[in-house]
């Protein structure tokens, strides 16, 4: 019988701390395969490599762990990986662990999270980890046993081929963290500003600044206030990004051509 296959991915590139941990996490459900951005490829949501060429290279290869750099995107070390590595589909995809939140809008311009989804369009499972701490040196100690607590629900009570998970560790050790909440996403949005400098040729530059804004600050189901109050918040999201209410209602009231 076949070892369990594990596909790993990230957007912080392969010699990031959380993929590290994330490999250590992992290790006691199967063969890992790691397929990760040669730099850091933060914020590129489902962004292909269309202009250049993706180049791939062996990092490692022991027992039990074969670890490959990827030239491109998140979603095109998932794809190339499914292309080119995999003989078999893998029974899990696990992307991150991020170097920073990834609750509320954040989900829309992940890089970990546009892998989980691209893993979804392969039918894999998958899920999304991050760690709310952006240091390059964060601890990711309790993210370990607590992602170990989800894979093994995982393995007991798989979710929907259809869905992938996000989920959300709050920045604390292992004994202040109080839980995981199944929540919803949170209704917020990043305020961007362009700071305008000048480079020392002369000329002008912009450097993108801004702040998260929790429209539904005091909600309690929502994957920000479940990390805000120290717990693991978990998001089941789709691909259909169908709005089914908002359909019937335009069926019924809109008057257009057609059918």
């Amino acid at each position: 019988m076949n070892k369990r296959l594990i596909f790993i991915t990230n957007d912080d590139g392969y010699r990031a701390g959380g993929l590290a941990a994330l490999i250590e996490m992992m290790q006691p459900y199967g063969d890992i395969v790691v397929v990760a951005p040669s730099e850091g490829q933060s914020g590129m949501s489902s962004a292909l490599t269309v202009k250049t060429p993706v180049r791939l290279r062996k990092i490692k290869e022991e027992t039990g762990l074969s670890i490959y750099a990827c030239s491109g995107t998140p979603v095109d070390c998932v794809k190339l990986a499914m292309s080119h590595i995999f003989t078999r589909k893998p029974d899990l995809l696990v992307s991150g662990i991020n170097h920073g939140t990834n609750t509320s809008i954040s989900v829309i311009y992940s890089g970990t999270m546009g892998a989980a989804a691209e893993g979804t369009l392969y039918e894999i499972p998958s899920i999304g980890f991050s760690l709310c701490n952006h240091s390059h040196n964060a601890d990711f100690t309790a993210c370990i046993p607590y992602g170990r607590m989800i894979i093994e629900q995982f393995l007991k009570q798989p979710f929907d081929k259809r869905t992938f998970l996000n989920v959300n560790i709050p920045n604390l050790p292992y004994n202040e963290i109080k839980g995981i909440k199944f929540c919803r996403q949170t209704r917020g949005a990043w305020v961007e500003e362009f700071e305008k400098r000048t480079d020392p040729h002369g000329f002008d530059y912009y450097w993108m600044t801004g702040n998260f804004v929790n429209h539904e600050e005091e909600a309690e189901d929502t994957d920000e206030n479940a990390v805000l109050e120290g717990y693991v918040a978990i998001v089941p999201h789709q691909l259909d990004m169908t709005d089914y209410r908002e359909l019937e209602r335009l069926k019924q009231t809109w008057v257009v051509g057609g059918e």
